[in-house]
């Protein structure tokens, strides 16, 4: 009889304990007050998951492209209730050109944000992509990057190791700005323009006539000041913000390159993510680039008029005839890319949607 008095109470103390130490039954958390049906919500946490990424570019603090990323960073950290920190870093304070996509590959916790002529020494086909005067228009650039050969040049940076989580952070063409107008070639002669190390645009610049030289854009305004080189080349975005307008008055509107950034992110890295952060940041991204183009679209009229009347600055037309002539051999030099690759484009886009 004890011991079955004794099993009896064994058995209710283990059944005590064991509703003591499980968990309580989840419960939904209520919608809050004018919360609309179907809205983004905070993901649940991952146990305790926590990545920290490093984002670096080369813009000004004041330029569209690092208030994007910016906010970009926010809305995740927000949306993955912490679990996700990226802390940007503007101005070069990190790795960027070639060494910052290299970083990527290399399957560091890192994003880089770089023009996508950068993701040429891993496939070279982007450099065409990134090529001068290939589009006329912001339009024309997003059309391409639905074509099934730019999907698969994304495929391809995938095998080098190299998620994109977006190629569309336009922020204008880029255009000449020095203080002597600029309207042919010839006008180039002997002038050393400032351009980024991207070889593409060391190339373009060389092919449009004027001497190329590449510097750290922390040393940019200085030269310029100095006379060690005659001018610089970017987009009116980055004119209004950056202080080049303080040293340079002229802008020739030669609009030879895309001003557009990708954003990269090691595929190792990636695929260790959780799945619902993954397509966070993914959404994140995306929307952060269509909210930047439309910004810099509607923006850009107002900010050319702004340099006008409060700094001095005059823009001037060219003949982009002359100088597209001068650029396109540029693409017959490009090497390792897929024969006709060009051709298709400009064939792409000449009967594209209207």
């Amino acid at each position: 009889m004890k011991k079955v008095l004794s099993l009896a109470l064994a058995t209710a103390l283990c059944v005590s304990m064991a509703g003591c130490s499980s968990k309580p039954a989840e419960t939904q958390a209520p919608k809050a007050e004018g919360q609309a049906e179907g809205s983004q919500e905070a993901a649940a946490p991952a146990d305790d998951y926590h990545l920290v990424l490093k984002l670096s570019h080369v813009f000004a603090p004041e330029e569209q492209l690092t208030k994007t990323m910016d906010s970009i960073a926010a809305n995740i950290l927000e949306r993955t209730n912490g679990a996700i920190e990226i802390q940007t870093y503007p101005q070069g304070q990190l790795a960027t050109y070639k060494d910052g996509v290299e970083q990527v590959v290399r399957g560091a916790d890192f994003i880089s944000v770089e023009d996508p002529s950068y993701l040429g020494d891993y496939v070279p086909d982007f450099n065409i992509l990134a090529g001068p005067m290939l589009v006329n228009s912001y339009d024309e650039y997003e059309y391409l990057l639905e074509t099934p050969e730019v999907q698969d040049m994304f495929k391809r940076a995938e095998e080098k190791g190299i998620k994109i989580l977006s190629l569309d952070y336009i922020f204008g063409f880029r255009s000449l700005m020095t203080n002597k107008v600029i309207t042919k070639p010839e006008d180039l002669k002997g002038m050393k323009i400032r351009t980024p190390g991207s070889q593409l645009y060391v190339d373009t610049l060389n092919h449009m006539g004027a001497t190329a030289t590449p510097l750290a854009f922390s040393e940019t305004i200085s030269a310029v000041q100095q006379g060690v080189v005659d001018g610089l080349e970017g987009t009116i975005d980055a004119y209004a913000t950056n202080g080049s307008a303080e040293v340079a008055k002229n802008m020739a509107m030669t609009k030879h390159l895309l001003g557009v950034c990708g954003a990269y992110i090691s595929v190792d890295v990636w695929n260790k993510i959780p799945e619902e952060y993954r397509t966070i940041m993914q959404e994140e991204f995306t929307k952060g680039a269509e909210t930047m183009v439309k910004n810099i679209s509607e923006g850009e009229e107002a900010t050319k008029q702004k340099l006008e009347t409060e700094m001095g600055i005059s823009f001037n037309d060219v003949d982009n005839a002359a100088f597209a002539e001068l650029v396109a051999p540029i693409y017959d030099n490009m090497k390792d890319v897929t024969p006709g690759l060009y051709d298709k484009f400009k064939e792409a886009i000449a009967n594209m949607p209207k």
